[in-house]
């Protein structure tokens, strides 16, 4: 079976990302490879998809076949060069331009000259990605969103020289993978995060400077705006090192106030209190 034409996908990266992505392209028939160059990252990553999946099928999303085949599919290694017959390997590592752009340049000389190279960044630029390899045709951005399996959204970043077939490619694999996929230029924040950043922002601000309280700015947005979450929680879920970078990310590029973190958000990643992941944020997590 394949996805949308592509019967093998490469993920760089073992994290809540990474491992969603893969996931998400085992369920749909693909055959997908993880790679991490850390074996106890792997070992989690592992306990993470089939725990997903014993969920779903706890939930009635999924029978239990249909999950012991998905994780047939996945293969999990340590080294790089097990993704060379990837028809397209998606980046999912840590939102560092120097760090991603090593990434793209490894994998432009180990995969196939006809496959695509996406990124799943939230924010970086994928023509600087794009300038590691010798294909920038055939990379784009895959900008999926979590929790991979549930979320239905993945932004489809063009870059400059990135091909309509490319484009195409990508659009019919988030189709096959039950996603809606939305194109969006190449400029730092995308779609989503242009329009999320400023709003969460405005409560971290509101609540650095102590105009309402946690809870009560949460609740606000929750039942005055009908969100399922208010921003603080939101903030919490992402995890305040990601939308730091983000935000760091958009500043650069704008130079726009809107998008520059508040100094209680650098001070939080400096002192580890990056939100769920780490059971601190804005809120405290058992």
């Amino acid at each position: 079976m394949t996805a949308a034409g592509i019967d093998t996908i490469g993920v760089v990266g073992a994290g809540f990302m990474g491992s969603g992505i893969a996931e998400s392209v085992a369920r749909a028939g693909a055959r997908v490879h993880i790679y991490e160059p850390q074996e106890e990252a792997l070992t989690r990553s592992r306990q993470r998809i089939e725990a997903s999946l014993a969920r779903a099928v706890k939930n009635g999303r999924l029978d239990e076949a249909a999950a012991s085949e998905a994780t047939a599919r996945v293969s999990w290694t340590t080294q790089l060069a097990d993704l060379q017959q990837a028809s397209l390997a998606i980046e999912a590592i840590v939102e560092d331009e120097a760090a991603k752009a090593t990434v793209f340049a490894q994998l432009d000389e180990i995969l196939p000259p006809d496959a695509l190279i996406a990124s799943n960044t939230s924010s970086i630029p994928i023509a600087q990605l794009a300038a590691a390899t010798s294909r920038p045709d055939k990379v784009l951005g895959m900008h999926f969103f979590s929790p991979v399996p549930v979320m239905r959204l993945v932004e489809v970043v063009v870059a400059l020289e990135t091909s309509e077939q490319t484009v195409e490619k990508a659009e019919r694999l988030a189709e096959a993978l039950g996603k809606r996929a939305i194109r969006t230029k190449d400029r730092s924040g995308f779609v989503v995060n242009m329009l999320l950043v400023p709003y969460l922002m405005a409560a971290v601000r509101m609540y650095e400077d102590g105009f309402a309280s946690r809870e009560d700015i949460d609740a606000g947005m929750q039942l005055g705006c009908g969100h399922p979450m208010g921003p603080l929680t939101l903030a919490d879920f992402i995890g305040l090192d990601v939308l730091y970078a983000v935000c760091d990310s958009l500043y650069e590029e704008f130079k726009r106030d809107e998008y520059a973190p508040p100094p209680l958000m650098k001070r939080m990643v400096a002192a580890g209190r990056l939100g769920r992941k780490t059971g601190r944020g804005f809120y405290e997590y058992g």
